[in-house]
């Protein structure tokens, strides 16, 4: 999980320094929309995100360059014009909506990381309010106008659901009605 964000911290670096010419072709939100859930491309990122990782002979080796990384993808985040268009993954986009599908990313990780902590830890922190309010904004537009998560789903659950971390219930199934079919929103 380590080693896949820091390849998006690499997307992030590579992004930034990579202006496009406009106009945008997807947002924040439309970005996911080239990238459904079970497809065989995200079959082949896994698979090479494991085997990437695998690489190292130690865990430490990737929280080390993550450790380098990260920070430098978040300064050059925060010197970037929001307004400027970037490009990554064949898309142009402005900067603020790369950075919130980054930070939607981060956060369904984030709670990949924590979500087995919490049989141990059960006061494992969750993903920041800010990012999970991202991450759920983001979910609310895949998830269009005419249909809304069931009022009993924390942010937590919604983004677990939402991203097939978590089953939907039989409950859900009917909550939702012909929207479950939908789920997962994004992998």
């Amino acid at each position: 999980m380590l080693h896949h964000l820091l390849a998006d911290a690499q997307r992030a670096l590579v992004a930034l320094a990579s202006p496009a010419h406009g106009p945008a072709d997807v947002d924040d939100v439309t970005y996911w929309r080239s990238f459904p859930a079970g497809d065989a491309d995200s079959a082949r990122h896994a698979w090479w995100a494991r085997r990437s990782a695998a690489a190292f002979d130690r865990p430490a080796g990737v929280v080390r360059l993550w450790a380098d990384t990260a920070p430098a993808a978040v300064r050059a985040a925060t010197a970037a014009d929001p307004d400027q268009l970037v490009s990554t993954q064949g898309h142009v986009l402005r900067v603020a909506d790369l950075l919130a599908t980054l930070t939607t990313e981060a956060a369904v990780h984030h709670l990949d990381l924590t979500v087995d902590l919490t049989v141990d830890l059960p006061d494992a922190p969750g993903p920041g309010p800010l990012a999970r309010t991202v991450a759920v904004t983001t979910m609310d537009g895949l998830l269009s106008d005419d249909a809304v998560r069931p009022a009993g789903w924390t942010d937590e659950e919604y983004l677990l659901k939402a991203t097939g971390r978590l089953p939907l219930t039989d409950a859900d199934r009917t909550d939702l009605g012909e929207v479950a079919g939908w789920f997962p929103l994004l992998g």
